[in-house]
This record gives C-alpha cells, structure tokens and sequence, in this order.
C-alpha cells in the first residue's frame, strides 16, 4: 500500500491511497499521512477509504508524505562505502543528528538555495522510515513492527555551513532543501538501490544492504533516547558518491535537476533554483 499527501486544487492538503492505476484516493478527514498515523487503526482506515477520487495528479500537487514530523532523526556515515570514502572508521554506534521541518519539501518540489549558502551544495540521497507507532526503548522486533513503512529523502547539505564547527546541524537543515517522498511505502521489504542523479548521471548508486545500522536497529537506538511517535521520521543516511569526497569536489549548481531513487519505493525529482 501506497499512502501520500495531496495538495488540493482549492486549498490544502489530504491523506490519500495511491492505487495500482495512479488513482488518488481521499481518506477523509486527514491532512496529511502524518495526521493518518496518529491512529491506531491507521491501515484499517487507509485501506478502506473511499473517498474522493483525483487522478492524471501533476507532480506539484505531490507534498511530503508527512508535512510537519515532530522529530527528524538523521544518520551519518551509516553505509559502509560512503564511511570509506570520507576516511573514517566503521562506528560502533550510530550518528546522529536533527533537521528542522520546515527543511522539508515535496517529492518535485524546486531545491531552493540562498545566494549566501549555494557555493557548496551536495547530494546525500537516502531511505527515510517512518514511524508508526509510540517506540520507547523498544528492542529490535518491536522496532520493526513500529515501522509506519519507507520512503524516499535527499539530505541536500550546504558543506561549506556543515563544517564551520564540529557540529553539522548548521548545513543540514537550510529551509525549503529536503525533499522527501513521494509517497509513503507501507508494507515493502527494503531491498535493491539507493541511486542518485545529477542531470542525468547517475553519482551514487548503492544496494540498500550496505547498511551498518539497519531501519530497525536504528528505531531501536534512538528509543533508547527519545520516545519515538507516529509520523517521526528517521532519515537512515547516504552511501558513497557524494560529491565532497571526489577529487575535486563537486557541487550543485542553480539550474540543474537533482533524482533520487531507491527501489520500490519511487523517485524523486527536483530542480535547484536560486531563492527569490
């Protein structure tokens, strides 16, 4: 099952069911996927909505699958070759970090870069899991089963704002970089490639396997800090490719159209423009 957040031709957003023929279906009386995993009978009710019936949807009606996730965990240096490429050890922990949700945008939303931050612009492209149940030092069977389901992230970094101190936050969570879908994936078994383009040429490519820390294991993980509520997202980290390991570096540029794509679970696709 394929479960999304629809921008609504008159105003605002609905919870919808994406059926095998593209056709959106309304599950009344939700804003977003992330109002809809607040209850308990979440699958009863998305399977079984029959509400309103939107199809031939145009990309920018697509919004993130959860508008507003109350926490964003993210993972670095969490796939075996992207922690080789950048010199480090395999940790016997995992990293983490926050971003903000209003880095967020949707699954064909434009990347919009500020003149004071577009001079070293990367591509992080990842697997997202969504929660959907409360996890509170949970272990890694009960992790698993508080998985909402899986989706599409790129954590789009400003490198230059990341390293001025020791800490990442500052280039991680630039307003409006995010882009996160396009739908939410309920009941996948997360396998095949996580792949990223830049215009065309694929920059990353890399079975989802490469993993240190698996979804569950990092549910797991974070529960033991945090209680975990339906709609947090974790963002699970990139694999090797980036384009501040390679020699020279390379970066985004205002104009160029960035996909991301992990089997099974859909593509995202968006262009960098320049703010205002």
């Amino acid at each position: 099952m394929r479960l999304a957040t629809l921008r609504l031709p008159e105003s605002g957003t609905a919870a919808v069911r994406i059926e095998d023929d593209e056709t959106a279906v309304k599950i009344p009386g939700f804003a977003d996927v992330g109002a809809l995993l607040q209850r308990e009978d979440w699958r009863t009710l998305a399977h079984e909505a029959d509400g309103e019936r939107h199809t031939d949807v145009t990309p920018e009606r697509w919004a993130a699958p959860v508008l507003r996730p109350g926490k964003i965990v993210c993972v670095g240096l969490n796939y075996r070759n992207h922690i080789l490429e950048m010199g480090r050890e395999l940790p016997s922990h995992p990293t983490l970090f926050a971003k903000f949700a209003e880095a967020l945008i949707g699954p064909f939303d434009p990347i919009v870069l500020p003149a004071h931050a577009g001079e070293a612009v990367d591509w992080e492209g990842e697997v997202a899991v969504v929660v959907g149940a409360v996890a509170r030092r949970v272990d890694e069977s009960e992790a698993s089963a508080a998985i909402a389901g899986y989706a599409v992230l790129n954590d789009v970094t400003m490198r230059d704002y990341q390293y001025r101190t020791t800490q990442w936050l500052q280039g991680k969570t630039f307003e409006a970089t995010t882009p996160f879908g396009p739908w939410l994936t309920v009941g996948a078994e997360l396998t095949g490639e996580l792949s990223t383009g830049v215009d065309g040429e694929r920059v990353q490519a890399t079975p989802v396997d490469d993993m240190v820390f698996g979804p569950a294991a990092l549910v797991a993980y974070v529960s033991q800090i945090v209680t975990l509520q339906p709609g947090d997202v974790i963002a699970t980290g990139t694999p090797g490719g980036v384009g501040h390991a390679r020699k020279p570096a390379r970066y985004l540029a205002f104009g160029q159209s960035l996909t991301t794509t992990v089997t099974g679970l859909g593509t995202l696709r968006n262009r960098v423009v320049a703010e205002g």
